[in-house]
């Protein structure tokens, strides 16, 4: 059912957190795709606005090709509407450099049916063991 006016339960929307959860988990980039709409605008972190499946398609491949034995956690945090808001962590190992790294985030996603219309994602990405890479002087 992709009904443009699905308002899910908390428990829908869980689930729907879950199952994005699992295909990144998975780098089941066919599953990801799917749960966009054609139309999808992404704001991620400090890269330009994306619009379109494709753009942020784009985008994600060449992330996931980055991000060695990616793992990640969603929660759920807020839900009104066909808005909600989760919080993540991840880890994983940079292709490039072969270091370790962690990252947290939250997000934001309007959706539309059962798919994400907007998501708009904060990222924080830091070493292993390293220092905090925020500045803050």
């Amino acid at each position: 059912m992709d009904n443009d006016d699905f308002v899910p339960t908390w428990t829908e929307a869980r689930e729907l957190v879950q199952a994005v959860e699992d295909a990144f988990n998975a780098a089941d980039l066919t599953a990801i795709a799917d749960g966009f709409t054609e139309d999808a605008i992404a704001r991620f972190a400090d890269f330009p606005e994306m619009h379109g499946r494709s753009e942020i398609m784009q985008f994600l491949t060449a992330r996931f090709a980055r991000t060695q034995g990616y793992k990640l956690t969603k929660k759920l945090q807020v839900l009104t509407g066909n808005r909600l808001a989760n919080s993540w962590d991840a880890s994983w190992t940079d292709a490039r450099t072969a270091k370790p790294m962690l990252g947290r985030g939250t997000e934001i996603w309007i959706l539309r049916g059962r798919r994400i219309a907007v998501w708009d994602a904060t990222f924080n990405v830091w070493e292993k063991g390293g220092p905090p890479t925020t500045p803050v002087v």
